[in-house]
């Protein structure tokens, strides 16, 4: 029993090393039950600790006998049962609300003239294709996605979990193809991108009809322009630093509405100091799970939902998958639909 408490406890890292070595079907299975294993231990820690904390400010106070009892008392092991009952009921909510995903509108009136009297702008960050998130939920979100029949989508980064083995051997490309707008599909990388092969995932991405923007810009048809930046991960692993917002802005005609893509969230003040009428993002998952989300809050920002700095617009997306444990419980899987209009 010992032993198989190890392998459980080390499942999640013993998985993505066999991803990258060893047959996928064994990478799968180790992932799977350490993902699960992740979530559960996040929830019994904090329930564990709360009933002792109780427990403690009760007898301090010599409250209650409700709360008076020994952990291997017949009372203590019903405690128990109880814990365990109740964090099968946060992990199967966070399950549900991981896996049926919400379609969020939100407007938005940039001080610009917008062509066509608007234009629909689709995002979704943080798919994390994968072992996890795999066909299903990616059709799925494909489906959700051409129904809402956008000017342009945008991909804000960590489309890939890691490793893209799974995603070739079923053949996920065949699904993002068939992703649909009217000025079409770009995308950035995140830092998951980068802990796995960046250039083999911007090949990926470019051979399934999604343009990758590495610190350039695109100008659609209409005029929009589409700005994406590298994401600062490259910079962190090969010491790289990515272009400044002036040379990266200095071809841009700022008369013309000016949409950026950069997967994480940091010093929206300098992005609001230039001519960017709206930054989306995704990177956080609004933490995932409760409390992490007080985390996120802490280190950006805007750590979820829309926000405003200067003439700027952003958006930081909670993000369509997940890393880790398959279980949100702090927000939904979420697609973005931006309606942007002009003054």
């Amino acid at each position: 029993m010992t032993v198989l408490f190890w392998v459980v406890a080390f499942a999640y890292v013993i998985g993505r090393f066999v991803e990258r070595t060893g047959p996928m079907w064994l990478a799968e299975t180790f992932v799977k039950i350490g993902s699960w294993w992740l979530g559960a231990m996040v929830y019994l820690t904090l329930l564990f600790l709360l009933t002792d904390i109780l427990r403690g400010v009760n007898g301090l106070f010599n409250g209650s006998d409700l709360l008076r009892f020994a952990w291997l008392s017949g009372k203590g092991k019903t405690v128990v049962w109880v814990v365990y009952s109740f964090t099968a009921i946060i992990l199967f909510g966070g399950y549900l609300s991981a896996k049926y995903p919400t379609v969020r509108r939100v407007p938005i009136q940039i001080s610009k003239q917008v062509p066509d009297g608007g234009q629909k702008v689709l995002l979704v960050s943080d798919i994390h294709l994968g072992m996890t998130i795999t066909n299903g939920r990616l059709k799925r979100m494909v489906d959700l996605v051409n129904r809402e029949k956008a000017d342009v989508i945008l991909l804000a980064g960590d489309i890939f979990d890691e490793d893209l083995g799974p995603v070739i051997q079923n053949n996920m490309g065949d699904l993002l193809k068939n992703l649909k707008a009217k000025q079409g599909v770009f995308a950035v990388l995140g830092n998951h991108e980068f802990y796995g092969n960046a250039s083999a995932a911007l090949e990926y991405l470019e051979n399934h009809n999604i343009t990758v923007l590495r610190d350039s810009v695109v100008t659609l048809p209409n005029g929009v322009e589409i700005v994406g930046r590298e994401d600062i991960t490259a910079e962190r692993m090969y010491g790289k630093p990515r272009k400044s917002l002036d040379e990266l802005l200095a071809g841009v005609n700022e008369k013309n509405p000016v949409f950026m893509l950069d997967h994480q969230p940091y010093k929206l003040s300098e992005v609001a100091a230039h001519k960017v009428d709206l930054q989306v993002s995704g990177h956080t998952h609004n933490g995932q799970m409760w409390p992490f989300n007080y985390i996120t809050g802490a280190l950006f920002e805007i750590s979820r939902g829309y926000g405003k700095i200067l003439d700027t617009h952003f958006y930081v997306s909670s993000g369509y998958g997940t890393w880790g444990p398959p279980i949100r419980t702090n927000s939904r899987s979420e697609i973005i639909v931006l309606e942007v209009s002009g003054n």
